[in-house]
């Protein structure tokens, strides 16, 4: 009997995340979804990860209305999952257990049967709960182990520090009980081994994982590789094996082609217009390569085909957040019907090269057919930097936003050296965002001459802290206490969890933010974005009512900004734009310099704006929700 080889199709989620920073609205989506019942993927792929952010912040969106969407129309057709951060949940900063199982329940509720769950430092004790939690509630939990490589010097930064014992996985992982662990070696090339990873697989199942992927979010894991691991993790788990990764450092299609050979079960995928390029590879030549293997995959060809087409006109809509606009593979079935008996012959060459594990063999034959078909060659920057593709796409996005976009192959060389300072942590959402937004402000610090780190972001302060779980390979104390202010490793204390206020809105009629449960979740999840997403709600809402039944609105709040004049003082200007999330100076205070005067929201991550200057405010020149600009005045002094 054939081999079956079952796919989750990645498309709406993280294909559109990677490549188009998760702008496709659901306009789109509804176009496509009977096109994917006749499909049948095993899994789809449609929610969590930085979709519920973006589409409130960028789309209007619910991300429920996303959710109930695709349910409905795929419900005992594909199995519907999510990707979750743990303890982070969908967000970017560690959430108490309410929170989580309230968003579990609801999801579960409105027809997810998956839930992906993973940690971004992979602490097995920030997915515990989740775990549990999913499958009491009658969902599938699968948990990821986050893949990462170790750590290479550079001439932008300082030698990595030396890893230090620490309490954790690496006492599990070492064997005993939870006490430091004996010394790890020396060089740090040697954190990152398959027996890391195993181990923290069989853990993942141990809790209860009903299947565990090995989610590589860069495109790092290169063919040699996955030669090694996959049959470990096959070996070692009674579960099915997952495997997710992306072609952005030209490594993708090799190691799914490799991983398949090595027995993976399940193997993530994009169709083609939304494949490719830091997304995971194509279904396309992963279909290619099974009739040549001779194993059946589990997906309706025909009906992708016809997805295929109408994607096409998605990806048009795109365009403005397109990083390869001008530079489109070819049409699958015209490229395929008049493909050369070359690149055929290319195909059989690597399924060989695959199965004697010869790397360079099979990555030249991957890279001919890659760049016949038209695909973006692998991106060197990408590579070098270590970074996911979505992490890429998003800080393109959003520097583009800032107007600051000349800071993006600076920041990007700083990664790595931040991603060191911070304990070896993978890079992935949130820890992707965090450390990507730091590295930005990093490349602004040594443009100005200032120290590194003068600017922090307060995600950086936190996961420094230990407020994100133990990281790898422990924080140094110094870089420790330079940070955070401590030099102690301080977990995040669910008790100091604040819910947000859920305020009546007087100029809307007096409604309150959140009309119910799914509502307020939101909040709680993303409290900035989500008191714009449900405010403008409230708006148009109020506004579609007839006249008769507007009540008289309340003058809106400012601040002395509205107040005009010239600035003939001293100012304080902005470091980096963003959106301002709270003014806390006030005209006729006295700042020192280090005092916070506001906080700001710039590449998803919320900072805290320090003075570099004392004196008297005479003037706050922005109010909070105003989107300010990179060196814009914030605030005149007397």
């Amino acid at each position: 009997m054939a081999k079956v080889l079952k796919i989750r199709d990645l498309t709406l989620r993280d294909g559109q995340q990677s490549l188009f920073a998760t702008r496709m609205k659901q306009e789109n989506i509804d176009k496509l979804l009977p096109l994917y019942k006749e499909a049948k993927f095993y899994i789809m792929e449609v929610w969590g990860g930085a979709v519920p952010d973006s589409v409130m912040r960028y789309l209007g969106e619910s991300p429920w209305d996303r959710l109930r969407s695709c349910s409905e129309a795929m419900k005992g057709i594909s199995l519907l999952s999510a990707l979750s951060r743990g303890r982070n949940l969908f967000g970017y900063v560690p959430y108490p257990d309410s929170v989580l199982k309230g968003f579990y329940k609801e999801a579960i509720a409105n027809g997810l049967n998956i839930m992906r769950i993973f940690d971004a430092l992979n602490d097995i004790d920030n997915i515990r709960s989740s775990v549990k939690m999913i499958n009491e509630l009658g969902g599938i939990a699968d948990t990821a182990v986050c893949y990462t490589v170790d750590p290479k010097t550079d001439a932008t930064s300082a030698p990595a520090p030396a890893p230090q014992p620490k309490k954790g996985f690496f006492a599990r992982l070492f064997g005993g009980k939870d006490e430091p662990a004996p010394a790890v070696p020396e060089t740090p090339q040697q954190i990152f081994t398959d027996d890391y990873f195993v181990s923290l697989a069989k853990e993942m199942e141990g809790l209860g994982a009903k299947m565990v992927t090995l989610k590589d979010m860069a495109g790092l894991v290169n063919p040699a590789r996955i030669y090694s691991l996959m049959p470990k993790l096959k070996n070692a788990l009674k579960v099915p094996v997952d495997f997710h990764t992306h072609c952005t450092p030209g490594y993708g299609l090799a190691s799914v082609l490799t991983a398949i050979i090595q027995g993976v079960d399940i193997i993530d995928t994009n169709i083609w217009w939304f494949g490719g390029g830091s997304a995971a590879p194509a279904i396309e030549l992963v279909w290619i390569f099974c009739n040549k293997l001779g194993i059946t995959l589990d997906v309706n060809m025909d009906a992708v085909a016809k997805i295929r087409k109408q994607l096409k006109d998605a990806r048009k809509a795109l365009a403005d957040f397109d990083l390869n606009k001008d530079k489109w593979p070819k049409d699958f079935d015209e490229a395929y019907a008049a493909m050369p008996a070359n690149i055929d012959a290319e195909f059989d060459r690597a399924i060989a090269a695959a199965k004697a594990c010869d790397e360079e063999t099979l990555l030249d034959a991957c890279h001919k057919i890659e760049a016949y078909f038209g695909f973006p060659k692998p991106n060197e920057l990408v590579k070098n930097a270590e970074v996911p593709g979505g992490m890429y796409s998003n800080m393109v996005a959003n520097l583009r936003a800032l107007k600051a976009e000349d800071l993006l192959d600076e920041a990007m060389r700083l990664i790595p050296k931040v991603r060191r300072d911070a304990g070896l942590v993978p890079l992935v959402t949130p820890t992707s965002q965090i450390v990507g937004s730091q590295a930005v402000l990093l490349a602004i610090d040594r443009r100005k001459g200032a120290k590194d780190y003068t600017n922090k972001n307060n995600q950086f302060i936190s996961l420094v802290k230990g407020e994100y779980g133990h990281t790898p390979v422990a924080v140094k104390s110094e870089f420790r206490q330079e940070i955070a202010g401590t030099p102690t490793e301080t977990p995040y204390d669910t008790s100091t969890f604040k819910a947000p206020e859920n305020p009546v809105l007087p100029q809307f009629g007096n409604v309150k933010l959140a009309q119910n449960d799914e509502e307020y979740l939101l909040l709680e999840l993303l409290p900035a974005v989500a008191k714009t997403f449900l405010t403008n709600k409230r708006k148009a809402e109020f506004e579609a009512k007839p006249k008769a039944e507007e009540p008289k609105a309340a003058e809106a709040k400012g601040n002395e900004a509205a107040a005009g004049g010239d600035v003939t003082g001293p100012v304080f200007k902005a470091p980096m734009g963003g959106t301002v999330i709270e003014v806390m100076a006030k005209s006729g205070q006295k700042v020192n310099v280090g005092d916070v005067v506001l906080v700001y929201e710039a590449m998803k991550m919320e900072n805290d704006l320090a003075s570099d200057m004392a004196g008297t405010v005479k003037r706050i020149l922005v109010n909070e929700g105003d989107v300010m600009a990179t060196d814009q005045p914030i605030i005149e002094f007397e």
